[in-house]
């Protein structure tokens, strides 16, 4: 790594480019990138390009050449923010925070490891042992969050499928003594269905290659994971058997570093395997009309890793307690299908609260401890925000909405801090400087998140009203709403842009691109049977098979030719 920056390498901030244009800004950034600098600052942000390759920029020589540095003595890196947020932290014993924004595979989880290595490296000099402790809590809980909260993904093979924000407590030395993990939006959907090339999350393929045999044989499991539902669909994309074997030991190990017993790594991995015989239950009705399960042995396996009786997991798959008006408790028996709907959201609720249970039992050991702050002094926080990323897919669904939204708002704060900040700071001291004209995505977010127009309180309005709501009320709704709105179109709206389907799409114009969003992902209460393959359009007129589908419009059910559905012909 070179400590001074080369003319010929471009501009390292781009403050300093002569011309402000969106050619000169892509041109610099293009030129760092072929001579190997994947870094730029611009002012205090600084711009990351993934290489998609290692590259000899971190490790401890890395660290030293940057600790205790300004921000501009060295070259722009990731190592110089992280060193800045926390001397200002120790200067002013004042609390920071650092964001991590970009696009889906930017880059984000690896930039929030590196942040973290660095701390890690930098602190704790006199070789505390709780500090130490603490150190790697840190360090280690990120392995084990990725194992359960990231998968592959078309765009990231380590894809973060859920928010983390960290924050760090450090003493009045600047030491870390705790810190805490709050998670957002778990992407349980994928437990069920991925896009065509994407696999689940990486603890399913890890438990299947990676346990020993005896174990494997216990939890009643297979190494193909072509053999289960909820993994046939990634099953081709698994890594070589000793790869995910040495990432399974690897998350054993961080579990039992921070503080997970034998036990309770166990009961993860019984709870990990009940939902993969869970995918494969299937629903036969029997000749006296009744609902029955067509492979009792799963249910005998699902009784034995949850330690349930089996005839309470048999009732929880065959029926539902329903409460009467008269306040009377009846069981009432599914149908094959709500059977099945009941089978997926038992799944996705499982291992989102498995999820939960696992980053608070980090939580529970990475607290800090007998704190006082009368006697210790106050504590100060870094805090550490690596959020999903924008999305854009074939089919976006609810998810891709709420993680798109996230997007916005961050970008608006962003243009807040920023722009808006330093502009209004340059007026007040009389400073002669030339407007920047920039985009400000206020109206996108007032779109979405709007009191009774916006587009969540049109679907919480839709979702909280009696009788039946389909897709295309809900889309005629929102095309009164904001048919003059300049990011918001649709079909209806514009009866000439033929990549949208009539009474089914609408679109939004982010500030990172345009999203089409289908509305029977966006709103589907229950499924009901009925629907015919053109009900979905042209495209799938020729398709045969049973369906279901949202009032009037139609999803398709394990299709592994279409992407973003869960459907199969």
């Amino acid at each position: 790594m070179e400590d001074e920056e080369d003319p010929q390498c471009g501009k390292p901030d781009f403050v300093l480019l002569d011309h402000v244009t969106m050619e000169d800004f892509m041109e610099n950034l293009k030129l760092r990138f072929e001579k190997g600098r994947i870094y730029t600052y611009i002012g205090e942000v600084l711009v990351s390009v993934n290489p998609y390759q290692e590259l000899p920029l971190y490790g401890p020589e890395a660290i030293a050449r940057y600790q205790g540095r300004e921000l501009y003595e060295r070259p722009p890196h990731l190592y110089a923010v992280a060193n800045a947020a926390y001397r200002a932290m120790k200067r002013r014993s004042r609390d920071t925070c650092i964001v991590i924004s970009g696009e889906s595979g930017a880059g984000k989880t690896e930039a929030s490891k590196h942040i973290m290595q660095y701390i890690a490296a930098v602190t704790n000099p006199s070789r505390r042992a709780e500090v130490e402790r603490v150190k790697d809590v840190l360090l280690k809980s990120t392995c084990v969050l990725e194992a359960f909260g990231n998968a592959r993904t078309n765009r990231n093979h380590n894809s973060s499928r859920f928010g983390k924000y960290m924050d760090i407590n450090f003493d009045f030395k600047g030491d870390p003594v705790g810190g805490h993990i709050h998670s957002y939006l778990l992407e349980k959907s994928r437990v069920l269905k991925q896009h065509v090339g994407e696999r689940n999350f990486h603890a399913f393929y890890q438990v299947l290659r990676g346990c020993e045999d005896s174990e494997l044989q216990k939890l009643h499991l297979q190494r193909n994971p072509a053999l289960y539902s909820f993994t046939r669909q990634g099953a081709g994309l698994s890594a070589s058997d000793s790869e995910e074997r040495c990432h399974h030991q690897a998350v054993v190990e961080a579990m039992h570093v921070i503080g997970f017993s034998a036990e309770e790594v166990g009961s993860v991995h019984r709870i990990l395997a009940a939902i993969l015989h869970l995918g494969n239950i299937e629903f036969v009705e029997t000749e006296e009309g009744h609902l029955a399960v067509a492979e009792d042995q799963l249910v005998d396996h699902m009784a034995e890793l949850t330690a349930t009786p089996r005839e309470l997991v048999l009732r929880c798959l065959l029926a539902r307690t329903v409460a009467s008006g008269g306040r009377e408790v009846i069981e009432k028996g599914h149908t094959a299908a709500e059977a099945s709907y009941a089978r997926d959201a038992c799944a996705k609720a499982v291992y989102q609260r498995l999820f939960e249970w696992v980053v608070n039992r980090i939580n529970s050991v990475m607290e800090a401890r007998g704190r006082d702050p009368r006697k210790d002094g106050k504590d100060t926080v870094i805090g550490v925000l690596d959020i999903y990323g924008f999305e854009v897919f074939p089919v976006n669904s609810f998810e891709q909405f709420c993680i798109n939204y996230c997007n916005e708002k961050l970008q608006q704060l962003f243009i807040q801090l920023i722009l808006k900040q330093e502009q209004e700071e340059y007026e007040r001291e009389g400073i002669a400087w030339q407007t920047v004209e920039y985009f400000n995505n206020a109206t996108i977010v007032d779109l979405v998140e709007r009191p009774h127009r916006g587009i969540l309180a049109v679907l919480d309005e839709a979702c909280s009203t009696a009788g039946t709501i389909t897709d295309r009320i809900f889309l005629q709704t929102l095309d009164t709403h904001h048919r003059h709105h300049p990011h918001y179109t649709s079909r209806q709206l514009c009866p000439t842009d033929k990549t949208m389907e009539f009474g089914r799409d609408f679109r939004i114009k982010h500030y990172a691109g345009d999203v089409t969003r289908t509305g029977c992902p966006i709103l589907c209460p229950e499924p009901v049977q009925g629907c015919t393959w053109a009900d979905c359009g042209p495209e799938l007129s020729s398709h045969q098979g049973t369906r279901q589908g949202c009032g009037s419009q139609c999803y398709r059910i394990n299709d592994p030719g279409v992407p973003g559905h869960n459907c199969s012909p």
